[in-house]
Order: structure tokens, then C-alpha cells, then sequence
């Protein structure tokens, strides 16, 4: 059985207060991975990253090599056990290549811990100062769901390339920027009547506020179905979706990844572009490969949605499904897991207006979700 781990008790905080966690967006997303110097090399050429900082064995750090690449305000980092006896590679064999921290960027790290933590928030990393001849930074963290854990990280004294510890990477390798812009939210999957805890957890500990809820009759096909609850900061840069798996007759996308994953995790990460016909046009030039629906979904699309800048038979060409809220609308599409294990993906997301998290698109994805599961053997 995938291991569960129960959200911690918490404090409950009062009605109405000040936002007593200010987040300024996300800092990076760190990835514990079993060759950080090959996967760096797949976020490069694959999804247009550029090269930033390297930390290894160069740099006095005898633990572990550490990639980080960038793309305008997205930050990954790609770290990679070198010994063998080590929590990384126990993190690594256990649920392969996986996301470990999600850092968020404050104004003062030692202030969220203190505030978190005071309310039933787990200590990951009491804060800590590190400082090279560029600056310092200030890191603190907490834990969440499964061995997921928030860094919170204060870097307004620092002028490197990324923190301390780390040195320019300069490569000779470079491919081209394809155009995504920032994190627009990251998705964690948690294990059966496990969402409503952790909805509680961030509410209380970290002071997010539940902003659209999807249930079973939302989420569902013929097969399957999940439950979803979507967690924003006061100020809305950081989105948390939680999924849990619902009743269905055959196993949900959630119950794979939570078997796969051996425990619960983060599901995907959705980057923001400013043209989603040009950003997957050039991601499916580089190989990189998406769900498809079925080209009847763009069939009625425009009846769906109404008038859209885009031209529809460029959006079939490329598998870009749209959705459409009281406040504008979205263009969205998925990638395949890019992990043997059927476990992280990725969405490339273009909002103009819309707020929401395409609804309207649920029932043709998690169908062509579905079509992967059976060719898998894992419906």
C-alpha cells in the first residue's frame, strides 16, 4: 500500500485576520531525481530552461550534485544523491524522480516558520542563514503532504546566481527559451479522505483559503473519479490544488499515481505562457509529448465558449483544449507523464481573464488520461 501520512493537527487561527504569511510567488521547485545531470540536460533541450547554478562535489557539497535552471520567473532545481546510503536515494528509490520542496519566496523566513509552526505546522528546517561574497539568504521550512515539504526563502540581500553553495553553470549547451513564464499552481495528490485534512492544514497553518471545489459528480467518467480543492494565499501568486481519489468502478488517475508514487506527492506543476500556440508548438518539435482528446471535442468548442482570439484549427492541430468563466477564458493542455513511472506531468496553461482551473475540459481529459491507464494495463 502507498504510505499515507496524516495531516498534522492544527491550530485553528481566528476568523478574520491579517495575512500573517505575505508570500511573494514561488522561489523554485526543487526535484530529488536519480541523475540530476541528464534530467537538468531534459529540462534544458526538451523544455527551453536555461542553465544557472551548479552545487556538487566542486563546490565542498559531498553529499549530492544539484542542478538549478531557469526560465523568466521559473526556478528548477534538479539535486541527485551521490553515495548511495542517503536519504535521497532512499526518497529516490522509493517514488522515483518526484518533486521534494516547494519554496516559496517571503519578505522574512524566520517569521513564516515562527508563524507556521506556532500553529501546528511540522519543522522541516529551522531558519538558517547562508552567506557567500554575493549575499545572503535565509531559509526556513515546513513539511506537508507525504515527503513534501514548503521552504520559505528570503533572498531581497542576494545578488548570485542562486544561493550559497552554489556557482555559476556556464555550458557551452544552450537551446532556446520556449516561452513559459511562471508557476501558476502545482497540484498534490493525498490518499483516500485525506483532501478535507490537508484543505484544514493549509487553512490553518499556512492561512490559504479554499477557492473552488470540484467533487465526484465533477470530476468523473464512466470508470473513474476524483474530488479536487483548490487552496490560494491571501493575495493569490500561490495555488494549491488537492486531489483525492472518489468511488468509481476502475482505479483513477489519483489511485496510479498514489500506487506508482508509493505515496502521496505532487501530481503536476502548470506553467503560464503568454502564447500557447507558439510555447507547444516548439515543445512538440522538441519531442515532448501531450494527451490528445478526441477532434470531436473541437466539434462544439466555440458553441462551449464563444468567440476566442486563436484559430481553432491551429488549437486541434495541437491538442490545446479552452474553458471559459464569468471572468474570461483559458487555453490549457497536459503532457504525458514525463517519468516511466505514471506519476509527474505538466501543464502549459494561457489565461486571458479566467481565474478557474477548466472545468469544462474535466471529462474529455480524464478520459484521454484513462486511454493512457489502459494502455498501461493500470485502469
Amino acid at each position: 500500500m502507498p504510505t499515507t501520512i496524516a495531516a498534522p493537527k492544527t491550530k485553528k487561527a481566528p476568523a478574520k485576520q491579517e495575512d500573517f504569511l505575505p508570500l511573494e510567488g514561488t522561489d523554485h521547485i526543487e526535484f530529488y531525481v536519480g541523475n540530476a545531470k541528464q534530467a537538468a540536460h531534459f529540462y534544458q533541450s526538451a523544455l527551453g530552461f536555461q542553465p544557472l547554478a551548479y552545487s556538487g562535489p566542486e563546490t565542498g557539497m559531498r553529499d549530492r550534485a544539484s542542478y538549478a535552471v531557469g526560465q523568466n520567473k521559473i526556478t528548477f532545481v534538479l539535486t541527485t544523491p551521490i553515495r548511495a546510503k542517503h536519504s535521497i536515494a532512499d526518497h529516490v528509490h522509493q517514488h522515483g524522480d518526484g518533486v521534494k520542496a516547494i519554496a516559496l519566496k517571503v519578505k522574512d523566513s524566520t517569521s513564516a516558520w515562527k508563524e507556521t509552526t506556532k500553529r501546528g505546522g511540522k519543522s522541516y528546517m529551522e531558519p538558517k542563514t547562508l552567506k557567500d561574497e554575493q549575499g545572503k539568504i535565509v531559509l526556513s521550512g515546513i513539511h506537508t503532504y507525504g515527503e513534501v515539504v514548503h521552504v520559505f526563502v528570503e533572498r531581497d540581500d542576494y545578488t548570485g546566481p542562486f544561493m550559497p553553495g552554489f556557482v555559476k553553470w556556464d555550458p557551452s549547451f544552450r537551446a532556446p527559451e520556449t516561452g513559459l513564464q511562471h508557476v501558476d499552481h502545482c497540484v498534490g495528490n493525498v490518499g483516500w479522505n485525506q483532501m478535507n485534512p490537508w484543505v484544514k492544514f493549509y487553512e490553518e497553518v499556512m492561512g490559504f483559503r479554499n477557492i473552488l471545489t470540484f467533487d465526484d459528480k465533477d470530476i468523473s467518467t464512466e470508470y473513474s473519479a476524483l474530488m479536487s480543492k483548490v487552496m490560494s494565499n491571501g493575495n493569490g501568486f500561490v495555488k494549491f490544488p488537492i486531489n483525492e481519489p472518489a468511488e468509481g468502478k476502475k482505479k483513477s488517475q489519483v489511485e496510479e499515481y498514489l500506487e506508482f508514487y508509493d505515496g502521496e506527492g505532487v501530481q503536476h506543476i502548470a506553467m503560464g505562457t503568454n502564447n500557447i500556440i507558439e510555447t507547444v508548438t516548439d515543445l512538440q518539435q522538441r519531442g515532448l509529448e501531450f494527451l490528445r482528446v478526441p477532434s470531436t471535442y473541437y466539434d462544439t468548442l466555440l458553441d462551449r465558449v464563444g468567440h476566442i482570439d486563436e484559430e481553432l484549427n491551429a488549437l486541434k492541430r495541437l491538442g490545446i483544449l479552452v474553458d471559459r468563466d464569468d471572468e474570461g477564458y483559458l487555453l490549457q493542455i497536459f503532457t504525458k507523464p514525463v517519468e516511466d513511472r505514471p506519476t509527474l506531468f505538466f501543464e502549459i496553461i494561457q489565461r486571458k481573464g479566467a481565474k478557474s482551473f477548466g472545468k469544462g475540459n474535466f471529462k474529455a481529459l480524464f478520459e484521454a488520461i484513462e486511454r493512457e491507464q489502459a494502455a498501461r494495463g493500470n485502469l
